[in-house]
Parts: structure tokens; sequence; C-alpha cells
């Protein structure tokens, strides 16, 4: 397959699959110190982080996509480790909107006014230890379109000033990624949760028509598409899957759920034919679906970045295994 993809309008040249780096920034916290909601995945060893990001690097995987609040800021500074003396040849992408503490990781209200821009934007830049952020991304989903579309003169000032390249909507809304994109000279992409499994469908029509690239998280269904978990599997409660939000719909109250643990079984057989691994075939399916599309699959050790970028060598699933992934699960 082409081992690269534009972010649409922008020209920015990436891998077509990227890393996730939700996962590496280590535990934080929703709530209160007396009843605190994990955000994050565990705890994580940073030293095997930096490992799994620089082994991407040699594998061709440039792409890396943080955000400020991963870890409260734990995250970014990871990442600028991991690319110390090589920034020149990765593409960062980060996110504003949450707002922390970086001392006691908890996260506070989210903030989508065009002062916050300014403010967080130099905060990661500061972290990331570079001058300039490739992508910079609004991270708040359902912000009512007007008060986004006030963050453009912010986002466009930052672009003009050499601070970001592009920006673009952390949004499953179709309709909040049009406005953005519409309004926006140097909007560039809109990042969606969507599997094989399920997801933001509607996403995809719009960066066609407004020439976006489609930044996939949530590719691998929170780790169920990995193959690593069965109904018996119960995640540990410092995981964001263990105590599972309302939102985690692949995990409730820390197990699988049985729903999409069924129609991973549904599509098995045609993901794993010719030599994928099971999440090697997720990843295919995403890049047939759509040449917008670059995956972000999460990492936290050299062995899940390996198997990831072992998918490049298979490419996208073939016309005829799309369509019967699509049927399989009665699309």
């Amino acid at each position: 397959m082409t081992e690269t993809r534009k972010l649409g309008r922008s020209g920015i040249e990436v891998s077509a699959l990227g890393i996730g780096c939700w996962a590496i920034g280590g535990p934080f916290w929703a709530g209160t110190a007396a009843s605190p909601q994990p955000l994050g995945w565990g705890e994580v060893d940073d030293d095997e982080s930096v490992r799994a990001i620089r082994r991407a690097l040699e594998l061709g995987v440039n792409f890396f996509d943080t955000a400020n609040v991963y870890g409260a800021g734990h995250s970014e500074k990871v990442l600028a480790r991991a690319l110390q003396g090589r920034r020149d040849e990765a593409v960062v992408a980060t996110k504003f909107g949450g707002t922390f503490d970086e001392q006691t990781r908890f996260v506070g209200a989210d903030d989508g006014s065009p002062a916050e821009v300014g403010r967080a934007v130099r905060a990661s830049l500061r972290r990331l230890g570079t001058d300039f952020i490739d992508l910079y991304q609004l991270h708040i989903n359902d912000l009512p379109i007007p008060r986004a579309l006030e963050l453009i003169p912010a986002l466009e000032d930052l672009v003009t000033q050499g601070l970001i390249r592009a920006y673009g909507w952390s949004t499953d809304f179709p309709e909040r990624a049009a406005a953005f994109a519409e309004a926006g000279v140097h909007c560039a992409t809109i990042q969606s949760d969507l599997s094989v499994l399920r997801g933001s469908f509607g996403v995809i029509p719009v960066a066609d028509e407004h020439d976006l690239g489609v930044i996939i998280r949530g590719p691998l269904a929170m780790g169920l598409l990995s193959g690593k978990y069965t109904a018996d599997s119960k995640l540990p409660e410092d995981d964001v899957r263990g105590l599972s939000p309302e939102w985690m719909t692949y995990f409730t109250g820390g197990r699988p759920s049985a729903e999409f643990l069924n129609r991973i079984d549904a599509v098995r057989d045609v993901l794993t034919s010719g030599g994928r691994t099971l999440a090697q075939g997720a990843l295919a399916w995403l890049w047939a679906y759509s040449g917008r599309t670059v995956p972000i699959p999460g990492c936290r050790t050299v062995a899940q970045v390996e198997e990831n970028a072992g998918a490049l060598a298979h490419g996208p699933l073939s016309p005829a295994e799309l369509a019967d992934v699509e049927k399989l699960m009665g699309r």
C-alpha cells in the first residue's frame, strides 16, 4: 500500500499509521481525591514508552498524536524525551481544551475559550520541547458550534506566528467538523472514534467534501480488537476501562461487552486472512474503508508498536474482503 497519507488540505504527509499517546501519559483522574475516576490506562514504564516511540520511527511510523490532558501533561513530556534529537523525523499532533493540575494529575472543567488557546499552546510547546506543533486539535467533542468558531481567529493567528502548522477538531459530530472546516482556512483534519465494530461513519463524507484528513481514535476498540480479551477478562480499577465511564461502551464494569465480542467473532476470519493478526486486520479495514484514514492505535510497549506497524506490509483489505465485513456487520 501507499505507506503515507496527507493530512487533508494542509499537505502535511504522515505515515498511514500513527501512534496514539494517551496510554503513555500514565495515571490521571477526574472527580475528587475521595472519589477518583481513572482516565488513564494504569501505571506505565516511561523508559519502555520511549523505546516504543523510537521503534515506531525505525519502522517508518512518523505521526504521534497526544493531548495536553493525557497524564496531566506527562504524555507530552514522554513524547518530547523520545523525540529528542529526532524532532525533524516526526509529525506531532496535540490537543487543547482540557484543564488539569500537573502535580495532582486531576482534570478540571473543559475550557474552549480563545484565551485558553494561547495559554495552552505555549504550555504544550514547553512540555513537548519544540518550537512548533504540526497539528493542533480542539479536544472538546460537543463544544457548541458558535463557540468553536470563536476559536478560528486565535488558531489562524498561531499559524501566522509559526507556532502551529494546521489545526482540526476531535469530534464525532459531522456537522461540527463541517462548520470548522468551512470557517477555518488552515483547518486540516477531523479526529473521530471509528473501528470495524462501530463509530462515527458520518464524518467520512464531510472529510471528502472539505478535503480533511481523518485521524482515527479507538481503531482497535479500546483494545478489544487486539484479541487479548475474552468474556472472562476483568480490567483493573486503575484503568479507564476498569471503572468504565458511561462513554466506554466497549467495556462495562471492567469486562468486555458481550455484544462487541460477538461482533468480533463474526468478522474474525475475514480480518485475519492473509496472515494478518486480528489487530492488523482491524487497521486494514480502516485503510480500505477510506483513503483519508490515519488510525492511531495506542501503545505502551515495543511489541505493540511492532505488531501494529506490521499491518503496513499487508496493506488494506481487498474490496471483496471489505464487502464481506460490511455484510457480516449488517451495514
